[in-house]
């Protein structure tokens, strides 16, 4: 039995009394309590709850990190319908690594290096903006690109994109690359 508020209601209260102000991760982190989970509640508080939660996804001004709640009017909120068994093939699909930043499940985290890095199921095209539960729209990512902490990385590059700068590389680069790729799939498993 906890006592006191939990870090969602803490995160809630915190961002109501703050509407209209930029807020960045530190603070948000500060205000949950230090809960390790505080960015799955804020998702929980957007996503579950429909208070309007604005990221550098959502607007071009805020940074990565920063958050803001533009008003405390909520939003209808979306049903999840991403079953245990997609989860677990999505998981598979992307070898157990973040498709943004490459971080395996299980690495230390970068943002508190005492923390394991989790991995969750993100959308592609964003539910908000018509995206879909589809396999083909969903994608491995840690916590920290999810939500955007450090999702500011390139697209993804093209087979040839790829296979030019695998050929750019030195030969021990070149060599580690294939011995890594067939570690991966030596499962039998196909990417």
């Amino acid at each position: 039995m906890r006592d006191g508020p939990g870090s969602r209601e803490r995160l809630l209260a915190f961002f109501l009394n703050n509407i209209g102000r930029v807020i960045d991760h530190e603070e948000l982190q500060v205000a949950s309590g230090d809960a390790s989970e505080w960015a799955r509640r804020v998702r929980e508080l957007r996503d579950e709850f429909g208070y309007q939660i604005l990221t550098c996804r959502d607007r071009a001004d805020l940074k990565p990190g920063q958050y803001l709640l533009e008003t405390n009017k909520r939003l209808p909120v979306l049903p999840r319908s991403i079953s245990k068994e997609t989860r677990a093939y999505i998981l598979d699909r992307n070898g157990y690594t973040c498709q943004s930043c490459g971080a395996s499940a299980g690495d230390p985290d970068p943002y508190c290096p005492t923390r394991p890095v989790r991995l969750t199921i993100g959308h592609i095209v964003d539910k908000s903006k018509s995206g879909s539960d589809e396999r083909s729209n969903l994608r491995a990512f840690c916590s920290n690109c999810n939500e955007g902490l450090h999702n500011t990385s390139l697209p993804k590059p093209s087979w040839v994109d790829l296979k030019t700068q695998v050929r750019r590389a030195t030969v021990d680069d070149q060599t580690r690359l294939l011995a890594w790729l067939q570690s991966k799939f030596a499962k039998g498993s196909t990417p």
